[in-house]
C-alpha cells in the first residue's frame, strides 16, 4: 500500500501529515498494534526464524546490501522456491529482507497498517487532487534542485509525499539527501540507496547520481498517480510487476495511454488530461538522463495541466 496515494486522518490535530497513498483513509493504527499477534495466522505470511534469515543473507553480509532508508537496510537474500527455506547464493529464488532500525519503530507500525489493509476504509483519491498533489511534490522537488540548494532527493516515493489535512502535498524523509554536483561535476558517486522501482536506471548500474536521478523516480511517481498501480508490486504476474516495464507498451500512443488510467477515475479526466500527464511521465522515465526534463520543466508542464482542468 506504500505506494498508492491517501491520506490518513488525524483527529487530533488538523495540521497532522501521514504518507501518500492512492485513496483517501481513516484509520486507526491502534487497531493494527492490537492485532500484531494475529499476523502469522495469515495464510499468506510465512513466519521466518532470525536463523534462517541470517542463512538467507550470508550472515546480513555488507555486500549483501542493495539498499538502504530511515526504516533500516534491505539485504539480498536467496531461498528454495518450493520450500522456501533459505539456500546457498545465486541458487533459488532471491528474496528482499528488511532488517528494522533498532532505534525506531515506525517502519515496524507501518507495516502492521498495511498488513491490515482490510481494516482501512478508503476512497481513492479523485483526479483534480491527484494533479495537485504532483504539482506540490514537484515544486518541492524544484526547490531543492535551485541553483540555491543544489539538494538531490534520492528518495522520491509515493510513501514519501505527505498530505495535510488540506490535501498539500509535502515532501518528507530527507535522511538520504545528499549535496548536488559542485562546480564542473555533473553527478556525485555514491552507495546506491533508496527504494527499488523508482531508482533511476543509470543510477543502480553506475552509483552515478545526480538531479536527472530524481526527475526519473518522480516520473515514476506520475505513472503511479496515473495508473493507480504500485511502483514494484510482487502480487502480479512477473511482467507486470514493474510499473516502468508494464507501462511503456501503454505510453507509445494516445489510446494505449487511457487503457492504462485507474479505473476508479474513469469519469473523472479528459483523455487530453490523462494524455498530457502520461507525456510527462515518458519525458521524466527516459533511459537518457539528458533527455529527461529539469523539474522546473516539469512543474510548468504540471501547471499547465492543472489550469486546463478548470
Amino acid at each position: 500500500m506504500g505506494s498508492c496515494l491517501s491520506s490518513r486522518v488525524d483527529h487530533k490535530s488538523s495540521s497532522s501529515l501521514d504518507d501518500l497513498h492512492l485513496s483517501s483513509c481513516q484509520s486507526s493504527s491502534s487497531a493494527a498494534d492490537k492485532r500484531e499477534g494475529e499476523i502469522l495466522s495469515k495464510a499468506n505470511v510465512k513466519s521466518f526464524t532470525f536463523s534462517e534469515l541470517k542463512l538467507a543473507t550470508r550472515n546480513f553480509r555488507l555486500d549483501s546490501v542493495v539498499g538502504e532508508g530511515g526504516f533500516g537496510s534491505v539485504y539480498r537474500g536467496w531461498i528454495d522456491q518450493t520450500t522456501l527455506t533459505p539456500t546457498k547464493s545465486s541458487s533459488g529464488l532471491l528474496v528482499a529482507v528488511k532488517s528494522l532500525n533498532p532505534d525506531g519503530f515506525q517502519g515496524h507500525r507501518e507495516w502492521l497498517v498495511h498488513t491490515y489493509a482490510d481494516d482501512v476504509k478508503c476512497k481513492p483519491l479523485s483526479w483534480l487532487l491527484r494533479v495537485k498533489v504532483a504539482l506540490d511534490a514537484a515544486k518541492g522537488l524544484a526547490f531543492l534542485h535551485s541553483d540555491s540548494v543544489k539538494v538531490i532527493y534520492r528518495d522520491i516515493k509515493a510513501s514519501n509525499i505527505l498530505l495535510d489535512s488540506d490535501f498539500n502535498g509535502k515532501l518528507s524523509d530527507f535522511g538520504l539527501a545528499r549535496d548536488g554536483p559542485m562546480g564542473e561535476t555533473s553527478y556525485v558517486s555514491t552507495r546506491v540507496m533508496g527504494t527499488f522501482g523508482y531508482a533511476a536506471p543509470e543510477y543502480v548500474s553506475t552509483g552515478h547520481l545526480n538531479a536527472k536521478s530524481d526527475v526519473y523516480s518522480f516520473g515514476v511517481v506520475l505513472l503511479e498517480i496515473l495508473s493507480g498501480r504500485q511502483a514494484l508490486d510482487h502480487s502480479l504476474p512477473t511482467k507486470e510487476q514493474n510499473l516502468v516495464d508494464w507501462a511503456r507498451p501503454y505510453l507509445t500512443s494516445k489510446r494505449k495511454v487511457l487503457l492504462m488510467v485507474d479505473t476508479r477515475i474513469n469519469s473523472q479526466y479528459k483523455p487530453d488530461e490523462a494524455v498530457r500527464m502520461a507525456s510527462i511521465a515518458v519525458q521524466c522515465i527516459s533511459s537518457e538522463p539528458k533527455s529527461r526534463p529539469t523539474m522546473d520543466q516539469v512543474v510548468r508542464a504540471l501547471i499547465q495541466l492543472q489550469a486546463s482542468m478548470v
